[in-house]
């Protein structure tokens, strides 16, 4: 603010890292018009301007144009600028870190669902199988990659969420922070969430269609519900949706009727209940899509306040006019990606590079000035003087050229070499003061032999700025990384997928995989260690590995595998239960049918002897008989 009056106000907000550029900050504290032309237009809110314009900067930073933008203001001759790629390989090493080795959706519980799982394991487990082949199929991995790259090069970034009645599934798409527009209220603060947005940009003049410049809105607004509405034209033809109303009749008038499931409660408001909710909610969102002819956007009007009647409003694939058309879902399906966790108030993250533009600027000014030195250097200038040297003539030299000089000739060259190597010198200590204030170590950058380092310790103290920055910005993504699934799963209940019934949305987290390296020998070390003394479970030393990329694709079919060739353990599972049923559930194999038990032999007892006294007797009886 202006201490004093009539000296120029010192602008301090989220973007004043770029004020000392000319170009981005004029008298008025307004960017360059010709450099920045999207920051001029009139639906540009004023507040949005210099964000704008800071995205662009730091793309032209990104793309190695700052001296096409720095022309505008200093002619052809910033040009001549040489820029070699630093910024980029800054934003493409951060994006790589906060993205991790590999990034995975999981839900608690899951990875102890098997046989003898409760309910609740085997309802994480299938939800977690959903989202990630939802995850496969819908390329996530890449929107990720393109949505971290803005927000690591611009500050923010922006996923939109939508059900595709087409392809039956949710889908994910990625904004350019640029195009979005936030409604955000004097009182809120800058963390809560919106309850409306804007994605806006201008669509050039198409001379071949004989259509021209205009510019496209698209609205989501969370809002009251309220009755049903359908397609629909005004007088003038413009398709447009309309309230839906009852059939009239004698003892009442027509009246606007409720949507499907929609009820009144006794204050007289509509409310609606949703499948991951047991409660009734008041809200809905709302989504409109406009395009207006920009001759027709004048007086004082920004984006959030265009003129509705002068739009022409789209239609979906199903024939529905986008005009306030009911999604049936009672959140906005938009989640913003700030790169740092924003200060108290703001809504904007900030740009990896931005502390460090000034440090960019001169090392790409010690890159010109060392090319024109190694011009001089390669090719040196040369002086000749003698008798039969011709002032007005211009001398070539080359590899074995002889030139006669005659009477007091002399020969000297321009000697630029170590103004080269001074100036190679300022280069590397400039790259040494950007990693600095970046917080990128050199052996993280890849100029540094890791072997130079006394041990595998002093890697890891050296990582410690990186490890800090890496932090932060996982921690400014953790919301993010915990509402995107949550959204998918309410998206599929709202779409009614057929392999989503039933189910209860659960709590979920996109992980994201280490991003330095690992010494996997030492881990496994530890790992085994651990499990040995029954410090930690099977489950936590398995997904242990699995972070430090051990190729272990799930963890429970990994202890499945490993249970069904630990014969050792199956030993000593056998003499504690003597169950051969719970011994071959543990191998993964089918118990040995017991055989029938065999019927006792019959025995054969052998022959009684006779009795000689009785067989005597009756042998005498007999005689005397007879």
């Amino acid at each position: 603010m202006g201490l004093i009056s009539g000296l120029k106000d010192a602008i301090v907000d989220a973007w004043s890292w770029l004020n000392y550029k000319p170009l981005y900050n004029d008298n008025l504290g307004m960017p360059h018009r010709r450099a920045f032309p999207e920051a001029a237009r009139s639906w540009v809110p004023e507040l949005d301007r210099r964000r704008l314009s800071a995205y662009t900067m730091l793309t032209a930073y990104d793309n190695n144009q700052v001296g096409e933008l720095t022309a505008f203001l200093e002619g052809d001759s910033a040009r001549e600028r040489r820029e070699f790629g630093d910024p980029a390989m800054v934003i493409d090493k951060l994006t790589a870190d906060v993205l991790g080795s590999e990034q995975t959706i999981t839900v608690p519980g899951a990875e102890q669902s098997d046989d003898d799982a409760t309910p609740e394991q085997q309802a994480a487990e299938r939800v977690q199988t959903l989202l990630r082949e939802w995850a496969d199929e819908e390329q996530l991995s890449r929107r990720m990659l393109q949505t971290e790259r803005k927000a690591v090069g611009l500050g923010d970034g922006v996923y939109l969420l939508y059900w595709d009645a087409d392809k039956q599934r949710v889908r994910v798409r990625t904004y350019d922070p640029g195009f979005y527009f936030p409604v955000l209220a004097e009182d809120d603060d800058g963390s809560d969430y919106p309850d409306r947005v804007h994605f806006a940009w201008e669509l050039p003049e198409d001379k071949a269609r004989r259509l021209p410049a205009r510019l496209r809105r698209i609205t989501y607004h969370l809002d009251w519900i309220g009755p049903q509405t359908a397609n629909g034209v005004d007088r003038t033809g413009r398709a447009l949706r309309a309230p839906v109303l009852s059939t009239p009749t004698d003892d009442a008038p027509a009246a606007p009727v409720l949507g499907p499931g929609d009820q009144l409660d006794h204050t007289g408001s509509i409310t609606r209940l949703y499948p991951w909710s047991d409660k009734p909610s008041y809200k809905t969102v709302y989504l409109t899509d406009a395009i207006w002819d920009l001759s027709d956007i004048k007086g004082p009007v920004d984006i959030d306040s265009l003129p509705m009647d002068k739009a022409q409003f789209a239609t979906n694939a199903q024939g529905e006019v986008l005009d306030r058309l009911d999604l049936y879902y009672d959140f906005l399906p938009v989640i913003h990606i700030p790169n740092t966790v924003p200060e108290p108030g703001e809504h904007w993250g900030q740009s990896a590079l931005a502390k460090a533009l000034q440090v960019f600027d001169e090392l790409s000014g010690s890159d010109t000035d060392s090319s024109r030195a190694s011009a001089t250097t390669g090719s040196p200038m040369i002086g000749i003087s003698g008798a039969g040297v011709n002032s007005q003539k211009q001398y070539a030299s080359g590899p074995g050229l002889v030139w006669t000089l005659g009477d007091g000739g002399a020969l000297s060259t321009v000697d630029t070499s170590k103004n080269l190597a001074e100036l190679r010198n300022q280069v590397k200590d400039l790259r040494d003061r950007a990693s600095v204030v970046i917080r990128i170590p050199a052996v993280a950058m890849g100029t540094m032999d890791p072997a130079q380092l006394p041990s595998g310790y002093a890697l890891e103290l050296s990582l410690g700025p990186l490890d800090s920055l890496i932090s932060g910005m996982r921690l400014a993504r953790d919301h993010a990384d915990r509402l995107l699934p949550k959204f998918v799963q309410r998206l599929f209940l709202a779409g009614q997928h057929p392999d989503w019934q039933g189910i209860t949305p659960l709590p979920a987290k996109i992980i994201r995989g280490a991003y330095t390296p690992t010494d996997k020998a030492a881990v496994l070390e530890d790992v085994t260690k651990a499990y040995k003394a029954h410090l930690i479970s099977l489950e936590t030393a398995i997904r242990r590995l699995q972070d430090v990329g051990w190729p272990i694709e799930d963890v429970e079919d990994e202890i499945t595998r490993i249970d069904a060739r630990s014969f050792e353990d199956a030993r000593l599972l056998a003499d504690a239960l003597g169950n051969p049923e719970e011994v071959a559930k543990f191998l993964g194999r089918e118990a040995p049918a017991t055989p029938a038990p065999a019927a006792p032999p019959v025995p054969q007892l052998p022959a009684t002897p006779a009795d000689d006294s009785t067989q005597t007797g009756a042998e005498g009886s007999g005689g005397n008989e007879s």
